[in-house]
C-alpha cells in the first residue's frame, strides 16, 4: 500500500518511524512550513520533516491545502492511503478524496470522548482512570470519523501529560500498523461513533493554569500533572509568579486553603480545600526550576505563609 503522511510533532514522528521500520511505502510526508524560532527568528524543521529528510522520503510543505501545484503532486504519488496523524490543519475535500481508499488518523482518546486539541491534558485534568488512542477514517467533522480499531491504556497515578503521551504515541504506533494490515486486508470494520458520548478537549490556554487552592488536593494535582509541559499550573508568590510542577496528595489539617502548613525533606506543604498538598518541585519566574527543597531554603519559606 502506498502512503501519503500528514504530520508535523514527536507523537506523528513515532508514528511515522513505525511506519517505516515496518516497511510501509510512505512515498511523501506533508508537514506544515519550518517555523521561525528564537531571538535571531532562526528557522527550525518540524520534526515529521526532519525524520523523512533522515529516510530520504520527499517532503511537501504548502501553505494552502488547496495549492494547485501541491494537489498534482499529490495526486502524482497516486497513494491508496493518507495516514493523518497531528497535522494540525483540517484536510479539505479536494483532499480527502485523493487517495484510492480513505485517509486515516490517529487520535490520543478512547473516542468519541475527548475531540479536540488536547485530548491527553485533559484526561489527566479531569482525573480519568483511563484512556488510550483510536484509529479512525477521516471525515470532514474533526475526529467525528467511523471507528477503525481503539486500544485502551491505563493512567498511572505518576503520569503526566509528558510520559503519557510517550506511551500513548508507542501504542498508537503498534495498533496503525495493525489497522492498516487489517485495511490491506479487507478485514477492517467501520464503526460510526455515538454522537451522544462525545466529549472535548479544547486548546490549552495560560489562564487555565491559575491554582484556586480552595480545590480539592487531587484536583489540583491533576492540574499540575496534565499541564506539562504548558502551560504549567501556577500560583504566585510574593508578587512573582511561580509555577508548580510536581506534587503529591498528602494529609491536611483545617488550615486556610493557599497556606503553607508544613515543610518537609521532599518540599512544602499547601493546604488545599480538603486534604494537604506536598510540592516537590517549582519554577519561579526569572530563575530556574528547581527541587522544592531548594526553594525552601533558599527563600526561607515560613509556616503560615499564604499564596
Amino acid at each position: 500500500m502506498k502512503i501519503v503522511f500528514f504530520g508535523s510533532d514527536d507523537f506523528a514522528v513515532t508514528n511515522l518511524q513505525a511506519l517505516i521500520q515496518s516497511g510501509r511505502r510512505v512515498m511523501a510526508c506533508v508537514t506544515p512550513p519550518d517555523p521561525e524560532k528564537g531571538r535571531g527568528l532562526r528557522t527550525s524543521f518540524p520534526p515529521v520533516k526532519a525524520c523523512a529528510l533522515e529516510h530520504e522520503i520527499p517532503v511537501f510543505q504548502p501553505d494552502s491545502l488547496e495549492d494547485g501545484s501541491f494537489l498534482r503532486a499529490i495526486r502524482g504519488f497516486q497513494s491508496d492511503l493518507f495516514v493523518v496523524i497531528a497535522y494540525g490543519k483540517v484536510l479539505p475535500e479536494s483532499l480527502l478524496s485523493v487517495p484510492r481508499l480513505f485517509s486515516v488518523n490517529v487520535h490520543a482518546s478512547l473516542l468519541p470522548k475527548y475531540r479536540g486539541a488536547a485530548p491527553i491534558n485533559w484526561a489527566i485534568i479531569n482525573g480519568e482512570r483511563q484512556t488510550g488512542v483510536t484509529v479512525i477514517k477521516l471525515s470532514p467533522c474533526i475526529d467525528a470519523g467511523d471507528i477503525l480499531s481503539q486500544s485502551r491504556l491505563d493512567i498511572e497515578d505518576a503520569d503526566t501529560a509528558v510520559t503519557l503521551r510517550e506511551k500513548l504515541a508507542r501504542l498508537g504506533a503498534g495498533l496503525l500498523n495493525d489497522t492498516i494490515q487489517a485495511v490491506q486486508s479487507g478485514q477492517v470494520q467501520c464503526v460510526p461513533q455515538e454522537r451522544k458520548e462525545a466529549t472535548f478537549a479544547p486548546k490549552l490556554t495560560k489562564q487555565l493554569g491559575k491554582i484556586d487552592w480552595q480545590h480539592p488536593a487531587q484536583r489540583i494535582h491533576n492540574l499540575v500533572r496534565g499541564l506539562q509541559p504548558w502551560p504549567s499550573a501556577y500560583t504566585f508568590y510574593k508578587g512573582k509568579l511561580l509555577k508548580i510542577l510536581e506534587t503529591e496528595v498528602v494529609s491536611g489539617s483545617a488550615g486556610t486553603p493557599g497556606t503553607v502548613i508544613g515543610v518537609v525533606p521532599a518540599g512544602f506543604i499547601v493546604q488545599t480545600g480538603d486534604q494537604g498538598l506536598c510540592v516537590r518541585k517549582v519554577h519561579l519566574a526569572s530563575a530556574k526550576a528547581m527541587v522544592a527543597e531548594d526553594f525552601v531554603r533558599g527563600h526561607r519559606l515560613d509556616l503560615g505563609m499564604r499564596f
